[in-house]
């Protein structure tokens, strides 16, 4: 297990639809927020990487059909950067989002180190691509895309990347864990919220982490887009809904999760602080944090 925890603020939005015509979506602010929230005084990170807030471009750029896809690679290829760098120093990358694009240069940066296996906590598969919706019917939003982007399907310019190739991920070595729906289903291991409900939190670690053992998976990335979270608990997300897990079930699956040490680093996405003027639900996503990765924050404490 890494020896201390990195931060990594991706402060964008580049994946998502305008809420309305003209006006910018707000996950770009999460970072902060969370810092703001106190979440660095309680995971004490051994480093804060700040990367810049890229610009975001309502009109369509050159050849390519996903909103700000010119963009959103070369901020890839930045965060990913980051990410090895983090890795290489044998830290545990803490990465905060930021829209679930910033998934991409996750596995880049955890990838350039050899294969490596994910584990997708979303409300949603974000699995859409050319094979399953007309992908020039209108401007494709990777935050929609990013599982099927990251297991190599749609353009190349997301899809193909320097020293890696295709995929980021294989499709046998991915488990998605909290969609809702059934649209668009990834061919991968799968927990539905529903099934959730069914199996209970200490189940479903188990299961998680014996597909991790029988794949023979000893790095692997945790993809966490707090969607996955009932909107009863955490309505402040692009696209909240029903069922799904309260935080202190987050924080249990997080924690059974790091705690095999296969898990190399994490991403939390889609908190959207401009839904929340209040600032309500920046402190209970800190908690959950900090709580489920307080190992990691005692082991820098006494480093």
């Amino acid at each position: 297990m890494a020896a201390a925890i990195e931060l990594i603020a991706a402060p964008w939005n580049l994946g998502l639809r305008p809420p309305t015509p003209g006006r910018e979506p707000g996950t770009w602010q999460t970072p902060q927020a969370l810092l703001s929230a106190g979440l660095e005084a309680r995971l004490r990170p051994a480093r804060v990487t700040q990367l810049d807030r890229p610009p975001y471009e309502f009109d369509a750029q050159p050849a390519t059909l996903i909103r700000n896809g010119v963009t959103i690679r070369e901020h890839t290829l930045r965060l990913g950067e980051a990410v090895r760098a983090a890795l290489a120093a044998s830290r545990f990358a803490v990465v905060l989002g930021g829209d679930c694009s910033i998934l991409l240069g996750c596995l880049l940066g955890a990838r350039r180190d050899g294969c490596c296996g994910l584990v997708h906590l979303d409300g949603h598969s974000d699995f859409r691509h050319p094979g399953n919706h007309d992908a020039g019917s209108s401007l494709g939003s990777a935050a929609g895309m990013d599982l099927a982007l990251a297991t190599g399907r749609g353009e190349l310019l997301l899809t193909h990347w320097p020293e890696v190739g295709r995929p980021l991920v294989a499709d046998e070595d991915v488990i998605q864990i909290g969609d809702r729906e059934d649209e668009g289903t990834p061919p991968v291991n799968r927990f539905t919220a529903q099934e959730i409900q069914r199996i209970g939190i200490a189940d479903l670690g188990t299961r998680v982490i014996g597909h991790l053992e029988q794949r023979g998976l000893d790095r692997v990335w945790l993809h966490v887009d707090l969607d996955v979270l009932d909107e009863r608990v955490l309505p402040a997300v692009d696209s909240p809904g029903r069922p799904g897990l309260d935080f202190s079930q987050l924080a249990r699956l997080i924690s059974s999760l790091v705690g095999t040490g296969r898990v190399v680093g994490l991403d939390v996405a889609i908190y959207d602080p401009e839904r929340d003027p209040d600032g309500v639900y920046a402190a209970p996503i800190v908690d959950c944090l900090a709580s489920a990765l307080a190992p990691l924050a005692t082991m820098e404490a006494h480093a």
